[in-house]
């Protein structure tokens, strides 16, 4: 009776009923999930990372189970040709692979402004860096773009400036192996006939051209809308992010109309994609040789052509399975046996797709480990360098 009275706002809740922002149900606005929802949110936060690594690892075991396994299954019946390989050939498909990625870091330096530039070395190092992670995850454009943006930026060089020379290297590339792969087919026709799979080539390269073309129309004509296109896949770059992207595309417009009225930038850009590309058919060619057969040159490329470009499509890391199980039977059809093209299609691999990722990740290191800083420091970029993917 003496006690002082309870106004409604003092009101002692009765028992079971929530109070006033207790987060398991009352709150003012119910802002706060339910600890049933937020413990599901963070577990799939969690989890997100692992499920994404056993989704590329499922990827990659369907790859080897179904294209890659069957070739080797047919190559261990001719191992015996090991035995006759020819070690200048293998010399010299070693040293032009080496060299056509070289031609790529040139290509890299072409697309670059002079002031503040990297030596050739480091570009070369960081193309590697960027080669090895575009070989381990399915698309693997898009992991390896946030890999090269952040190393060449770590180089003191503008964002602006290094988004621009990655989509001009990229497309451009792709135009030349396409512009290329055209000419080979033009030649081979009258020489070996046509056959039903350049239909689908012409197709998928046309599809490829039209989108490279859309994108530049879109980055010189209507930048702003080329730039919320491009914010989406942004978002999915490691180290760039949507904002950032979309700037750089807003900025590219002028650097991109600029690119296309200097000559002298242009002509080198295609020489040295040119270089790269032929420089690789010509490592797979001497390693074909190794085996004792000189194959024609003209449709070993459109073998190659016409792997790679279907190998572009991202179903795999750098066209695994596709590139390995596709360029043999391209090649027997144009003359080469079943265990030649194999074996040697094989061992071309192996300094083409196998080795720059050892490598790579080396140059990583090597570019963001300053020189006496011990076995803990490398190691830490290593373990970097694998989290980032």
């Amino acid at each position: 009776m003496g006690g002082p009275e309870h106004t409604p706002d003092q009101a002692t809740p009765a028992r079971g009923e929530p109070t006033r922002g207790d987060p398991t149900g009352g709150g003012p606005t119910g802002a706060e999930p339910p600890p049933a929802q937020g413990r599901l949110a963070r577990w799939l936060r969690a989890a997100r990372r692992p499920l994404r690594h056993v989704l590329v690892l499922f990827i990659l075991a369907l790859v080897v189970e179904y294209l890659v396994v069957p070739e080797l299954v047919g190559a261990s019946k001719d191992l015996y040709l090991l035995g006759r390989v020819g070690v200048f050939w293998a010399v010299a498909g070693l040293v032009l692979e080496a060299a056509s990625l070289f031609c790529y870091a040139v290509l890299t330096r072409a697309l670059l402004p002079a002031p503040g530039r990297p030596g050739l070395v480091r570009l070369f190092g960081i193309d590697l860096s960027a080669a090895a992670v575009a070989h381990v995850i399915p698309a693997g454009t898009i992991g390896s773009a946030g890999v090269g943006y952040q190393l060449f930026t770590s180089e003191g060089l503008d964002g602006t400036d290094v988004g621009v020379m990655m989509a001009t290297k990229g497309m451009g590339s792709t135009v030349v192996l396409n512009v290329l792969l055209w000419l080979a087919l033009v030649i081979s026709i009258p020489i070996a006939g046509f056959r039903p799979l350049y239909g689908t080539v012409a197709i998928v390269g046309a599809i490829l051209l039209a989108a490279i073309a859309a994108l530049v129309v879109g980055f010189t004509r209507g930048g702003r809308r080329a730039a919320r296109i491009v914010r989406a896949v942004g978002d999915k770059i490691p180290r760039v992010g949507g904002d950032r992207l979309e700037k750089i595309v807003l900025q590219a417009s002028d650097s991109l109309r600029g690119l296309a009225t200097d000559r002298r930038v242009l002509v080198s850009s295609l020489t040295w994609a040119s270089l790269n590309w032929l420089l690789d058919a010509a490592s797979l060619w001497c390693f074909i040789a190794a085996f004792g057969r000189y194959t024609d040159p003209v449709g070993l490329f459109a073998a190659y052509g016409i792997a790679n470009v279907l190998g572009a499509i991202p179903i795999s890391p750098a066209g695994l399975g596709v590139i390995d199980s596709l360029t043999p039977v391209l090649l027997v059809s144009f003359g080469l046996t079943r265990s030649v093209a194999t074996l040697g299609v094989l061992a071309w691999r192996l300094v083409n797709f196998w080795l720059p990722i050892p490598a790579g990740a080396a140059s990583y290191v090597a570019l963001k480990v300053p020189r006496g800083s011990g076995w803990a420091a490398m190691r830490r970029a290593a373990t970097d360098l694998v989290r980032r993917n």
